[in-house]
């Protein structure tokens, strides 16, 4: 799925609690995104540098963090 934030499109991928299997940092609110947590991999869809650039930047948020962003 694809969302505009601040004049940039993001895709937005859900990620159910059965398929977070590792630790990541949330940049919305710098806590733990524990496994076993559904969350949001976000990244860029409009970025500069190509499809790889874009993807190498996603991002694993809160789903919550995410929304109110």
């Amino acid at each position: 799925m694809v969302e505009t934030r601040h004049g940039r499109s993001f895709t937005v991928q859900s990620i159910g609690a059965s398929s977070s299997v590792k630790e990541y940092v949330c940049p919305g609110c710098s806590l733990i995104v524990a496994p076993g947590t559904a969350h949001v991999v976000v990244w860029r869809a409009d970025g500069l540098f190509g499809d790889a650039d874009d993807l190498a930047s996603r991002r694993h948020w809160h789903t919550h963090c995410w929304r109110i962003s």
